[in-house]
């Protein structure tokens, strides 16, 4: 092999293994994230330099538990670790990771690995975690038995891992495949079970901390309790530690469209660059506290071996309604925004599961929302105690928090019914020994949840904003206008034709138009319909105190009842879309989100409208 072209190499292993932070290790920020062509996994490379100066390329597979893949992840990793991946050549080298914790079940997982007949380097990782609780591993024994090299790491140390890359410098110089294979119909179990028997010693088969933590983690009562803290703990930190960020970032981006706007001359290319493309970013920018808050928290549990628990607690509750135990995270943090539910949803292994949560995410509450409720809810719903003891107000709010939950459930029982495969996929998982996270692998990890928000999301949303923005403002009002110009240009003209389609329902042309703005985000409705009626305000609480007594006199208590009703479902947010999209990979799937969410936000609408007419409230 030339000595220009770097190694391949490709770290293989069981999830929770420290695979990611041992890949984290060896390259540090000399990495990149993409995806493999035609799918949604993630592909993770990046470089290191040995001490001879001989530069390797380095893969982060998919964590698999078998090479006979059972989901997406397992088959990427099968198929790359065989050179049958389009575009992606085979690896020179594999770098299989084991817990030293754990190797009852990662030993296993090595086998199968070295049955590839592919030059292999065994890394025990966690050596001196397994060290402290008494596990004593006989690596030469082990080597022999195996016939590769088998070296120790701890990927949360500083040169932990300095073993290894020397190994991998002896097999850049001269790889070689395994020298020994099993032989013909031999037992993967029966052979793990003969190797640990000869060179592992476990005084216990689980660490002492580890029971005595799950003994009131997973209690049927106290686990969910304890679980309900911490769901509470990241609800609050997403909904509000990243206020004051995005405000900062909020008034970032309007300090420099105004410093924009007082430099160019008033004008198409004055409003482009102010109200679609600086705005559009900001509007898109804006979400990025939220994701990394989101996301710290979901690396952590990750991290420390706490999700998968959770996971297990909820499942046989989700299940029954055709969701899985590792839905309940990102439908929770779809309350403050579904974008960064969606992405979360990753963490779910299998597809259908993962699918169903992806279009039941935007059915969540998310915060967009809380200015259209609060400014109908104000204008309609008279602010008097219920027995004495309740808000009249804070009660329907509740109650459509309530829909949406509901609703969310509902759905996502009916695709269960519906889809072909009725089989039933059991939540398997590993639950693995508690762990601090390492300060490295979080940052590592928000930067790269970051950088990916914002380069698969941020493109599509620039150019969505951008389109909106051109209806907004073309044609111009001509001089002798007396309406505002939102009425002469596309939007508005689309406005008065959308009222056939949606008087049945209760909407007048002026909500017809605040909906097509109110695509980009759900919250700039109220502002929309400020513009639409001709006021002048700085921003959403003062547009919302000028409109209160305009709605309040000029729409129906059925009509408000009704744009209620259909801001609990219709996907009004395109960066919601967008995510959709890029998630899945599939337009036909993000179509279809978009038009069975319409449906139920039209039908709910209707009902309630008609509903409320009959009963005297039109």
């Amino acid at each position: 092999m030339s000595a220009l072209v770097p190694l391949r190499l490709a770290l293989v292993g069981s999830p929770n293994c420290g695979k990611t932070a041992l890949f984290n290790q060896l390259t540090g920020s000399r990495q990149k994230v993409a995806n493999y062509a035609g799918v949604t996994v993630e592909r993770k490379e990046g470089r290191l330099q040995g001490a001879s100066g001989r530069h390797y390329a380095l893969l982060d597979l998919p964590g698999a538990y078998s090479l006979h893949a059972a989901s997406l992840d397992e088959a990427i990793t099968r198929d790359l670790c065989r050179g049958f991946l389009p575009g992606e050549p085979a690896p020179d080298v594999l770098v299989c990771v084991v817990d030293a914790t754990n190797l009852r079940l990662h030993l296993r997982f090595a086998l199968e690995v070295r049955e590839l007949g592919k030059p292999m380097i065994l890394a025990v990782n966690m050596a001196d975690v397994a060290r402290r609780r008494g596990v004593t591993i006989d690596l030469a024994l082990l080597e022999r038995e195996l016939g590769v090299p088998v070296v120790e790491t701890v990927a949360v140390r500083r040169n932990g891992a300095s073993e290894l890359l020397g190994q991998i410098e002896g097999m850049a110089a001269q790889p070689h495949a395994p020298r020994r294979q099993l032989a013909e119909g031999a037992d993967l179990h029966q052979e793990t079970r003969r190797l640990l028997s000869a060179a592992v010693s476990m005084p216990t088969r689980t660490a002492r901390v580890d029971d005595a933590l799950d003994r009131w983690l997973l209690h049927p009562v106290f686990g969910l309790l304890a679980l309900a803290v911490v769901m509470f703990l990241i609800f609050q930190a997403v909904y509000a530690w990243a206020k004051p960020l995005m405000d900062l970032i909020d008034a970032g981006t309007g300090g420099l469209g105004g410093a924009v706007g007082a430099a160019l001359p008033a004008g198409p290319l004055n409003s482009l660059l102010v109200d679609g493309i600086i705005a559009g970013l900001g509007g898109v920018i804006v979400f990025l506290p939220q994701i990394l808050i989101l996301f710290a928290f979901i690396l952590a549990l990750e991290e420390s071996g706490y999700l998968p628990r959770a996971a297990f607690l909820l499942d046989r509750m989700m299940a029954s309604a055709g969701l899985s135990g590792r839905s309940f995270i990102p439908l929770l943090s779809s309350f403050a925004c579904a974008i960064p539910g969606i992405m979360a949803t990753r963490s779910i292994q299998d597809p259908r599961d993962r699918l169903a949560t992806i279009l039941v995410a935007p059915l969540m509450t998310c915060s967009a929302r809380l200015p259209v409720y609060a400014l109908l809810i104000g204008a309609f719903i008279p602010q008097k105690k219920v027995w004495g003891v309740f808000n009249q107000q804070g009660l329907v709010l509740f109650g459509l928090y309530a829909a949406g939950v509901l609703s969310a459930l509902l759905v996502s029982w009916v695709m269960k019914k519906w889809r072909r495969d009725k089989s039933e996929h059991p939540l398997l998982l590993e639950l693995p020994s508690y762990r601090i996270p390492h300060p490295r692998d979080l940052l590592i990890g928000l930067w790269e949840r970051a950088w990916i928000f914002l380069r698969r999301v941020g493109g599509i949303i620039l150019a969505l904003t951008i389109l909106l923005w051109f209806l907004l403002s073309f044609p111009a009002a001509p001089l002798d206008a007396t309406l505002p110009a939102i009425d002469y240009s596309f939007a508005g003209r689309i406005g008065h034709a959308m009222t056939a389609i949606f008087a049945p329902i209760g909407f007048n042309w002026q909500i017809c138009i605040a909906l097509i703005p109110g695509m980009a985000a759900r919250e700039v409705a109220v502002s929309s319909l400020a513009t639409v009626y001709a006021l002048s305000a700085v921003d959403d609480d003062a547009a919302a105190r000028a409109l209160t007594p305009l709605i309040s006199d000029g729409w129906s208590l059925a009509t408000a009842l009704s744009l209620l009703v259909w801001f609990i479902y219709a996907p009004m947010c395109i960066s919601t879309l967008a995510t959709i999209k890029r998630e899945t990979n599939s337009w036909r799937k993000m179509s279809f989100a978009t038009i069975y969410l319409f449906a139920l936000a039209y039908g709910a609408s209707f009902v309630t409208y008609q509903v409320a007419v009959l009963l005297g409230a039109g």
